[in-house]
């Protein structure tokens, strides 16, 4: 019996102590495993990564997220900055402004817990380029643009993934490249910015064809934007359309042809995906070439198609300008540049959506695009902006034109004289004053240099009226740096529109080959 008793106990102590132990590899693994779930792994946000190119001579703000109340150390270059993350993870460094660099540096970002490089990282002009259609278009499509790829240098880009969300990202797909951006008004405008700055250059393209200046709005701008609003309480109780785009984003990619159009054409989902993840990081500004689907209207707001429901001609330019004063706000910058894309001319009738009158594609009285020239050169009235005159450019009946070389150049000049300082001329002749004489008008001009046609002919484009409202053709004629016009029909002019018109018919530069802008006197409203 004692024999049996001893044998019992042994084994039950073999048995407790087996327990005991897998009791304690349990506890371990189980201890382990919450400690792995609570550890918040380090991440930097979407557009730092290998290969980027930071903004030179401004302060650079770099972000992320770790576990709450953890050190986070940020070094580049010669120089290192910590912060301690907030109850949510979030941390957020500024490192001092750094001279540009063509060789490539290393910035380690750490925590006692993790570290990350990211390497091959240069310093030189970074640029936005965002809108629809035309500046997504591809630079293989133009013989011109394509040309210059054997010759371009020290240029990158980042092309951010096209995607919608109901609620603002804090990160989005892409990847920094050794590449030219695809499109071709990003890299005709990029090769030149870059022999300009003699620096890198990197490009962030997000743009996506069809979409309004309303996709690309944050949600909080219905308080400054009143159509705005009325949109965003439409799409907030439009149930079957907020389905539809779940249903598409839960599906695969990339998206059919039908839902990647149904997409691109909705209100405020555009920015949320696309662009909010991209602020603050640092950058020049926004090149920004959009338009073409607010012109379906002049003063905005049509019911049919539903993607007509938008600012119109009319209303764009107080749009434009609030949507820059709120992109400012975003990166924190008062000095973030916007350069817009005049839209240049295009007067298809057959396909027109605007009603109203459509007297032709030089008529200064239908409603053509060049109510919209006017909307996107309200962008003037606000400082660091430029418009670029595209009015001698353009295709009659293609949206879609090819002649995007010239305004790739043309927005280079830009950047050249606002951001860099350098003496470059950079418009056409601009219109200052109209003075009444005994037989016409003359016409005063800045910049006009040098004030000639292109092709040795009379001025074209010019048309005169009296109180009547009824427009006439002018005969031009050059007077050193002035125009004088007169027309048999109109006994005393008071009123000009030059170049005001859907493709108007214009030969009017500068010294510098410029294009005069287009530009109206008067102050007539539409006729309906």
């Amino acid at each position: 019996m004692a024999v049996e008793r001893r044998g019992t106990h042994n084994l039950y102590c073999i048995v407790s102590n087996r327990y005991a132990f897998m009791r304690s590899i349990i506890s371990i693994t189980i201890t382990l495993i919450l400690s792995t779930l609570c550890h918040a792994e380090l991440r930097v946000a979407s557009l730092f990564q290998d290969k980027m190119v930071l903004q030179r001579d401004v302060a650079i703000p770099v972000w992320g997220w770790a576990d709450a109340g953890e050190k986070v150390a940020v070094s580049f270059s010669d120089q290192s900055a910590e912060v301690v993350t907030n109850e949510d993870g979030k941390w957020r460094v500024e490192l001092k402004a750094t001279e540009a660099s063509f060789d490539p540096r290393e910035m380690i970002i750490s925590t006692p817990k993790d570290t990350i490089s990211l390497k091959d990282v240069l310093v030189g002009e970074v640029w936005i380029c965002s809108g629809q259609s035309n500046m997504a278009m591809k630079l293989g499509a133009i013989p011109e643009v394509k040309a210059l790829l054997p010759s371009a240098k020290h240029i990158r880009s980042f092309e951010v993934e096209h995607t919608v969300a109901f609620e603002e990202q804090s990160s989005c797909k892409g990847e920094w490249v050794i590449k030219p951006p695809k499109s071709a008004v990003a890299f005709a405008f990029a090769y030149h910015l870059q022999e300009y700055a003699d620096a890198p250059v990197g490009i962030i393209l997000t743009a996506w064809g069809s979409s309004s200046i309303e996709a690309w709005m944050p949600r909080d701008m219905v308080e400054t934007v009143p159509h705005f609003k009325t949109m965003m309480e439409r799409f907030d109780a439009d149930t079957e359309t907020k389905e539809r785009i779940q249903t598409i984003l839960d599906g695969p990619r990339p998206f059919v042809k039908g839902d990647n159009v149904f997409l691109r054409r909705q209100t405020n989902v555009l920015y949320n995906a696309m662009m909010h993840p991209l602020a603050p990081y640092a950058c020049r500004g926004i090149v920004w070439y959009q338009g073409e689907r607010n012109t379906q209207s002049m003063e905005g707001m049509v019911e049919e198609p539903w993607f007509s429901l938008n600012s119109g001609m009319r209303k764009y330019g107080d749009t434009l300008k609030a949507w820059i004063e709120r992109y400012r706000k975003e990166w924190g910058n008062e000095e973030f540049q916007a350069m817009v894309v005049m839209l240049p001319g295009y007067h298809d009738q057959n396909k027109a959506l605007v009603t109203g009158p459509q007297e032709g594609p030089e008529s200064p009285v239908a409603h053509s695009w060049a109510w919209m020239r006017e909307s996107q050169m309200k962008a003037l009235e606000l400082p660091n902006t430029a418009v670029i005159n595209t009015i001698d450019l353009g295709h009659l009946t293609n949206i879609h034109p090819r002649d995007k070389l010239p305004i790739g150049q043309r927005l280079a000049h830009a950047a050249a004289r606002n951001t860099l300082g350098l003496d470059v001329v950079t418009d056409g002749p601009i219109w200052k004053s109209a003075e009444e004489t005994a037989t016409g008008l003359v016409v005063n001009f800045e910049n006009a240099t040098g004030l000639k046609t292109m092709d040795g002919e009379a001025p074209k484009g010019f048309w005169v009226a009296d109180d009547s409202q009824k427009w006439v053709r002018a005969e031009a004629k050059i007077d050193g740096e002035t125009i004088v016009l007169t027309a048999e029909a109109v006994q005393k002019p008071l009123y000009v529109r030059y170049a005001f018109a859907g493709k108007p018919e214009v030969n009017l530069v500068n010294g510098a080959e410029l294009p005069a802008r287009p530009f109206r006197t008067d102050s007539f409203a539409p006729v309906q």
